[in-house]
């Protein structure tokens, strides 16, 4: 696992405290007061509650929601209202978060950031599906929320969750009107080396002398690499206000929580409206070493971007790697190539320890984006002209059921099969660390994986891999596969 001499991870020792929110939520009408201390009286309490208790276990080297959860029972946080706005009242809050008795002044952020997204998503987009048909409030999710804002049900879902996207994003002030593209999405594992860490961060570093922007998952690993090493290619350039954006989502923001260079943190409602926000914001994506969770991510992007409705629009897509990765991407390729197609790499370049060449080649599509969107008109902040299949769109649920019936056959047509292949890489991601997948699991053993041998085979040697390399979980020798595959 990657690690930070810098960070002290949190130890079980807790203390109380309130702490006042700055930026957006310090100027409040008393109904916006009310509509959010309506969420400790909610179904969404206990999402609020975990994904707070996950912002706040700072530098924690767990990725098991459960652990973190246990580890900090008596876990509270209410909302306080005040005469002129609110306040957040912890109580056996981690002592991490502060420095002498005083909140730490990015963690303060990313709490608020979390109230934030979660109400506006909660009360402008969406309803409790509790109040219809009842609803599952152990999950701590919101799929056990419908939009109310966005027909998602329609032919024109599509464009619904394009739009949800759109104001969730803007709503957390991302969108930046006038300011050409320099967003550089970095996906990669937070189960990682030392060395494939230091990778990511020399390739952040070259991107900042280039005057280039990152957005990660938010996580450690190489999701934090790349924006640590932005921050000196800004200092040493005196580039003011560079940003590291961080996108999460409700289930996986305990396993991954926000690294403290982040400081532009977003919560979207699900993984699927997660990937979308990464496409939709970035102006181009450098996927670094990982585990399942990094291939469902290229799943994601390469079944979008071999869309046929796509031909016209350019995302410069980089795979990169140290020379200790010992040729992890040929065989990311080799999987790709054997279920998707040779047409595949015509997506990606893959460049093998050299970040110069990394930060060239991007700097290069970045400028190329700009005449794409000034061309075809669209706009710089936000992608409006990607087309992302539905099937990219729709929530998964992981269940035994849904990852038995997924169809992993060549008969179907390539966009099709990504969509599937991605889902079940998602269940995967599920299992190793997202509570309720864990729970599922240990309740009825592993996920079965069905489908055409070639595929399987496939799969099964690059998950065997991954494995071996220690990339599924940081606490490495403690993993138990969450799934099997059987070939048909």
């Amino acid at each position: 696992m990657s690690h930070d001499p810098l960070a002290t991870p949190c130890q079980a020792s807790t203390l109380d405290t309130s702490v006042s929110p700055t930026g957006s939520l310090e100027l409040l009408s008393q109904a916006e007061v009310e509509r959010l201390r309506g969420i400790a009286r909610g179904a969404l309490y206990e999402l609020f509650r975990r994904c707070a208790l996950a912002v706040l276990n700072c530098d924690d080297t767990s990725d098991s929601a459960e652990e973190v959860y246990k580890r900090y029972p008596d876990f509270e946080i209410e909302i306080v209202q005040r005469t002129r706005g609110i306040k957040l009242q912890l109580r056996n809050a981690p002592a991490c978060a502060f420095v002498d008795g005083a909140i730490i002044s990015g963690i303060r952020d990313h709490l608020f950031a979390v109230l934030r997204d979660i109400v506006f998503v909660s009360s402008e987009l969406y309803r409790p599906l509790e109040a219809v048909q009842g609803g599952d409030q152990d999950d701590a999710t919101l799929h056990n929320f419908e939009a109310i804002r966005f027909d998602q049900s329609h032919t024109e879902g599509a464009e619904a969750i394009k739009s949800l996207v759109f104001h969730v994003l803007r709503n957390a002030g991302l969108l930046q009107p006038k300011v050409l593209p320099r967003l550089v999405v970095c996906w990669g594992g937070h189960a990682i080396s030392r060395e494939e860490y230091d990778y990511s961060k020399a390739v952040g570093y070259q991107l900042g002398l280039r005057g280039l922007d990152i957005c990660t998952g938010c996580g450690p690993g190489a999701m934090k690499g790349p924006m640590k090493g932005a921050t000196i290619g800004h200092a040493k350039q005196r580039i003011q206000g560079g940003r590291y954006i961080g996108i999460s989502e409700p289930g996986i923001i305990a396993a991954e929580s926000p690294n403290p260079i982040v400081n532009h943190l977003v919560v979207l409602p699900d993984i699927e409206k997660r990937l979308e926000a990464f496409a939709r914001l970035g102006h181009g994506i450098i996927v670094f070493p990982g585990g399942v969770g990094t291939l469902e991510e290229i799943l994601f992007l390469l079944g979008t971007l071999m869309d046929p409705a796509n031909a016209d629009v350019y995302v410069p897509v980089v795979f990169t790697e140290p020379a200790i990765s010992r040729g992890y991407f040929s065989k990311v390729d080799a999987f790709l190539v054997s279920t998707l197609g040779e047409r595949v790499r015509a997506y990606y370049q893959i460049v093998e320890d050299d970040p110069v060449q990394v930060a060239r080649a991007m700097k290069s599509g970045v400028e190329k984006v700009a005449r794409n969107r000034r061309r075809s008109r669209d706009a710089y902040y936000y992608n409006w002209l990607l087309n992302i299949p539905q099937g990219m769109k729709d929530p998964f649920e992981v269940t035994h059921a849904s990852m038995s019936a997924l169809k992993l056959t060549r008969d179907l047509p390539v966009e099709a099969l990504a969509v599937n292949l991605r889902r079940a890489f998602s269940g995967i991601v599920a299992g190793n660390v997202k509570d309720k997948g864990v729970r599922l699991v240990r309740q009825f053993g592993p996920f079965e994986l069905r489908g055409e041998r070639a595929i399987m085979d496939a799969m099964d040697s690059l998950l065997r891999d991954f494995v071996a390399d220690g990339r599924m979980k940081i606490l490495r020798e403690q993993y138990n596969p969450c799934y099997t595959v059987h070939p048909l």
